[in-house]
This record gives C-alpha cells, sequence and structure tokens, in this order.
C-alpha cells in the first residue's frame, strides 16, 4: 500500500471531522447564549459544547496536523518553499488559533461568564467556511 495515499486519506478524514467541529460548535455557543436564563437547557449545551471540543475537535485537530506534516516528510520538506504550502500552513496555523479561541469562549459559557452574543457567534461562524474554501482551492490549483 502506498503510504502517501493512506496518510492523505488519514488526512482529510480527521480535518474533514475538524472542519465539522468548528462548524458546530460556534452554533451551538448560539443557542447557550440565547437560552442562558434556563439552567437545565444551558446544563445540556455545556455537555454538547465539552465533548465536542475535546473528544471530536480537539484529537481531530491533532491529528489533522500529525498527518499533514508526516505528508511533509513523505514528499519532503523542500516542499515547504513552495508558496502555496506557507499560505496553506498559515491558514490551518488561523484555524488552530481559531480552534483555541472557541475553546476560551467554551470555558466562559461553562462558567456562566457571557461576554459575547449570538449574533456575534454567528459571525464568527463564518470564519472556518472562508478558511476552507481558500486553503481548498490553493491546494487543488497551486496557483503560486
Amino acid at each position: 500500500m502506498n503510504s502517501y495515499l493512506l496518510f492523505k486519506a488519514l488526512h482529510l478524514i480527521v480535518v474533514i471531522s475538524w472542519m465539522a467541529g468548528l462548524l458546530y460548535l460556534p452554533r451551538i455557543f448560539v443557542y447557550h447564549t440565547e437560552n442562558q436564563n434556563k439552567n437545565e437547557t444551558t446544563d445540556i449545551f455545556k455537555t454538547m459544547e465539552r465533548k465536542l471540543f475535546y473528544y471530536i475537535m480537539f484529537p481531530a485537530m491533532a491529528l489533522s496536523w500529525l498527518f499533514g506534516l508526516i505528508l511533509i516528510s513523505i514528499i519532503g520538506f523542500s516542499s515547504l518553499s513552495f508558496l502555496w504550502m506557507q499560505i496553506k500552513i498559515l491558514l490551518v496555523t488561523i484555524l488552530t488559533f481559531y480552534h483555541f479561541y472557541l475553546g476560551i469562549c467554551l470555558n466562559d459559557l461553562k462558567n456562566n461568564i457571557f461576554k459575547r452574543s449570538s449574533r456575534f457567534f454567528r459571525i464568527i461562524n463564518e470564519i472556518p467556511t472562508i478558511l476552507l474554501i481558500i486553503t481548498v482551492f490553493i491546494v487543488i490549483f497551486k496557483p503560486i
């Protein structure tokens, strides 16, 4: 079996899982924020948020990085000199910071600290979509 294709498939699987979480968690934050006065409801959201972040998103993020680095090592570290690869790594780094920002928001909501509105979470929910679109086009077309 070709190890490059194996790790490429694994990389795509965990990236899809990570992206699903990055898109879904802020949506849960919207509902959590809108129902902040309903303790029973917010307890359910807290459980959903915690499980999504720690059991799905965090491992998927870590494995995305791991399999991505393995792919780079297979094709050669000289690929890091390509501008499209540098842009991809930059965009994935931004997604990683976004991921950890969501973790901060999760902790605030867990402690019933409502710093942000549901509108805020609706808006930032678009960030991973935009970064995903740009990343896919850069990786597929390698324009630079």
